[in-house]
């Protein structure tokens, strides 16, 4: 099953990036509700949302069956928002809050549903991780379950973003709609990969570090900057403040440079690992030319 999921989540990325290649081609706006841009965007969060569902469920020992179940629902519900997004960019409509044609109306409302299965999935999952997990690491399982609150708290920013642009759409305010879900982008964003983030630095830091309190002091560090770094995007779009898209991006740049850094500090260690200490190597054996006669 794992194989199959990483397939589906690569071709939602391939997809996602064939879309960035149509709008370099194809020119056209960056924002707006036409946008090559969201097929782009929603293939590439989708699949990565997928692939690390899939890892991170069996990072954290979830049995099979229940582990299946839940990636598989997800999996499933991502391929149907990912279709219906794209194929309202082809026809050049607006995929959300667009209630023009009763057709249009129903992509819009299946869309909504299928964002609450997600939810619905993330919350099962969440509480199946935070049941006792033997054989885990305590740092591994304690960024695992930070991912999930993180991923739990961007579907609920995403859920207030459509109950707004509904809310407007449906009150004739369509242009409003798309206005005040834009402004709520950014908090939804700085919390989507927490859940890849968190459990890779774990997965990492466990491979350099020998020591599981180091490990799990580094695990919290982590964490506490980033629920610092999104509490501060979050309530700058709960204030409606425009200057929390330009922050999210400079939180995005400060983030991959923060993993390089992350990665060559610890890649010493890693080497180190696999090293065996002089002191420690047999010493060689004498060849038989080497032993001279008595």
């Amino acid at each position: 099953m794992n194989r199959l999921w990483y397939s589906i989540a690569a071709v939602m990325v391939l997809a996602g990036l064939a879309h960035l290649g149509l709008l370099l081609i194809d020119g056209g706006p960056w924002d707006g509700p036409v946008s090559w841009r969201k097929p782009f965007t929603f293939g590439v969060s989708f699949g990565l949302s997928v692939a690390t569902l899939a890892w991170v469920t069996g990072l954290a020992g979830l049995r099979p069956r229940p582990r299946a179940a839940l990636v598989g629902v997800f999996t499933a519900a991502s391929a149907v928002e990912l279709t219906l997004i794209t194929m309202q960019a082809w026809r050049g409509v607006p995929s959300h809050f667009n209630f023009a044609t009763g057709f249009d109306s129903l992509v819009s409302a299946t869309l909504a549903a299928g964002g609450m299965v997600l939810v619905v999935v993330t919350i099962c999952a969440t509480v199946a991780v935070w049941r006792p997990r033997p054989g885990v690491a305590p740092s591994v399982l304690l960024a695992v379950r930070a991912g999930f609150g993180t991923l739990l708290a961007a579907m609920a920013f995403g859920a207030l973003m459509i109950a707004r642009g509904v809310t407007q759409a449906r009150t004739g305010h369509q242009d409003t709609a798309y206005t005040v879900a834009a402004a709520l982008k950014p908090a939804h964003a700085v919390l989507m990969h927490g859940i890849l983030l968190l459990p890779a630095l774990a997965v990492l830091a466990g491979r350099a570090l020998p020591d599981e309190r180091r490990r799990l002091r580094l695990v919290r560090l982590a964490l506490g900057a980033y629920a610092v770094v999104a509490a501060v995007v979050c309530g700058l779009s709960l204030a409606g403040v425009t200057a929390a898209a330009p922050a999210t991006a400079s939180v995005l740049s400060a983030g991959a440079v923060s993993t390089v850094a992350l990665a060559a500090l610890l890649w010493p260690h890693l080497r180190r690992r696999g090293t065996t200490p002089a002191a420690e190597r047999p010493l060689p054996r004498p060849s038989d030319s080497a032993v001279t006669s008595g």
